[in-house]
């Protein structure tokens, strides 16, 4: 494929990799950043030292905190700012020309629930009401097993282009497929979207469990493998309540790929938080699950599972779902039972599905 001009909003861990892996694979890449230090790391260092420490950015790859200048005269521009100011930084690039005539293609790396006054909406639905009326059904979302350190080391990596429209998800496709990434198309959008937000919500579980299982004669490699299958089967049952169109998606890299790394891998945020809040107590200091997303900074991580949770909560009861380990973890943040009170009933008593 020819060298392309692509913007990336946001210059977190995975915007940054995903932005090197492009930039190494021979396309002209500008990323945005809020931060000064950040911007002059990566254009004059060539390292996100903030949100990527360690590793080498290509000369590829150079940064902005002028976000209508990144966006402007690019053939493909992603999104990858956290759920929580997403939609308001979209609205910063509403006039670009580009952005407004529909001829750039926009895909979004962005998961997790956005909150409306009608309840927790998906990342897509809720750009779709910012961004002008030609992206409607257009919008591409990528997801799947892909930690950003690997990524920006170029190990191999496996990602979906989930799109309603063909071609925009087959124009994605091929912009992924550089030295290191394998991407694939899908018209699953409702449903690669619950699998990328609800994954990080059985991964909160999944690190505390882990942490429980250090010095437990009960729990065991065996035992996170019967959460990990149980919690691919509340997404499943979440994906078909809300929309999903494709059982396959569940089974695919956009589900239980997505899942299995994000539960297990070293790189992975939302484990080591389950795993904090019985090693460090971490949850002490808030006082329920609101307080623990006002404060998030405090944590000193993103754990979207932490924020995720309350969304699912919510939808559930709207569908009156059956989601034992998502519930759990809501009662656990809300401070309604104690974590290892919770895996015990869970996992011993026979509350855990199928």
């Amino acid at each position: 494929m020819s060298s392309k001009n692509v913007g990336v909003i946001g210059a977190g861990a995975w915007g940054s990799g995903l932005a090197q892996a492009l930039a190494r694979g021979g396309h002209k890449v500008q990323i945005w950043a809020r931060e000064d230090d950040v911007v002059e790391g990566i254009n004059n260092e060539h390292e996100n030292k903030r949100y990527l420490p360690g590793y080498p950015l290509s000369e590829n790859l150079t940064a902005s905190t002028d976000i209508v200048e990144v966006a402007r005269d690019k053939e493909f521009l992603i999104l990858a700012s956290p759920s929580l100011y997403l939609a308001s930084t979209v609205r910063q690039i509403l006039n670009v020309p580009n952005i407004k005539d529909g001829s750039t293609v926009i895909g979004v790396l962005t998961k997790g629930f956005i909150p409306s006054e009608n309840g927790p909406r998906l990342v897509l639905e809720t750009l779709e009401e910012v961004l002008p009326e030609s992206y409607k059904s257009a919008l591409v979302y990528v997801s799947g097993p892909s930690h950003a350190e690997e990524v920006a080391m170029g190990k191999l990596t496996g990602l979906i282009a989930a799109s309603e429209n063909p071609k925009n998800s087959i124009r994605f496709r091929e912009l992924l497929r550089v030295p290191g990434l394998m991407a694939y198309s899908s018209l699953d959008v409702i449903g690669v979207q619950i699998c990328a937000a609800a994954k990080n919500v059985i991964a909160v579980v999944y690190g505390s469990l882990d942490a429980v299982s250090e010095h437990s004669d009960v729990f065991g490699d065996n035992t996170e493998s019967l959460l990990l299958a149980a919690g691919l089967n509340e997404i499943q049952t979440l994906g078909f309540a809300m929309g999903a169109t494709h059982a396959e998606t569940f089974t695919s890299i956009a589900g239980v790929g997505d899942l299995d790394v994000t539960c297990r891998s070293q790189y992975g945020r939302n484990r080591r938080f389950g795993q904090d809040i019985i090693k460090t107590d971490i949850l002490d200091k808030f006082k329920n699950l609101d307080d623990l997303i006002n404060r998030i900074s405090e944590v000193g991580y993103l754990s979207e599972g932490a924020v995720a949770c309350k969304y699912v909560h919510e939808i559930a009861q709207k569908f009156n779902l059956k989601l034992t380990i998502c519930d759990g973890l809501y009662r656990i943040l809300n401070k309604e039972i104690k974590p290892k009170d919770f895996l015990t009933e869970l996992l011993t008593q026979g509350h855990i599905s199928e």
